[in-house]
């Protein structure tokens, strides 16, 4: 099982029926990963959209609204998506694939520093950098967004460890 594979069953068990995303290279283990589950992927035309779409979904019905993003400038523009709820106390998880760990700290190819430029922003934010530590994670992000005062959280996946 990837852990791209992991994060999916993990969102499945939690009765996530909806992830709302954009694709892109440093995510195509998760897309890959929905298309062989009962996950229905709402494709958005862009990144800030998705997150919309998961916090309108997330104010609907009361369960956090998942959003499944790429690297870099796919991660960045989930910026005010995640603001909005997140100042709005709306339940979300907003998974972002990253560059290879190998490469984390270079200024690589659409490397942005989603950790460090939403922790100030969100209820809690993750780098993942082993893969067995991913469903562990996923069900944290899915417990925090939810419990007490509800709100945003960020699980940032480089490409090795969703692979």
């Amino acid at each position: 099982m990837t852990g791209a594979e992991a994060i999916i069953d993990v969102l499945q068990r939690h009765g996530v029926e909806y992830v709302f995303g954009y694709p892109g290279g440093a995510a195509m283990p998760f897309f890959d990963a929905i298309l062989d589950s009962p996950i229905e992927l709402v494709l958005c035309r862009h990144e800030q959209g998705g997150t919309h779409m998961a916090d309108g979904y997330a104010r609907a019905t009361g369960r956090a609204g998942v959003v499944l993003v790429t690297s870099g400038p796919g991660a960045t523009n989930t910026i005010t998506g995640i603001l909005t709820a997140q100042m709005d106390s709306v339940p979300m998880v907003v998974l972002c694939g990253q560059t290879v760990t190998s490469n984390l700290g270079l200024e690589a190819f659409q490397e942005a520093d989603v950790f460090g430029m939403t922790m100030p922003s969100v209820k809690h934010s993750y780098l993942v950098k082993d893969p067995a530590d991913l469903p562990r994670v996923v069900r944290e992000a899915v417990y925090v967004g939810v419990s007490g005062r509800p709100g945003v959280v960020v699980v940032d996946v480089p490409k090795d460890v969703s692979s």
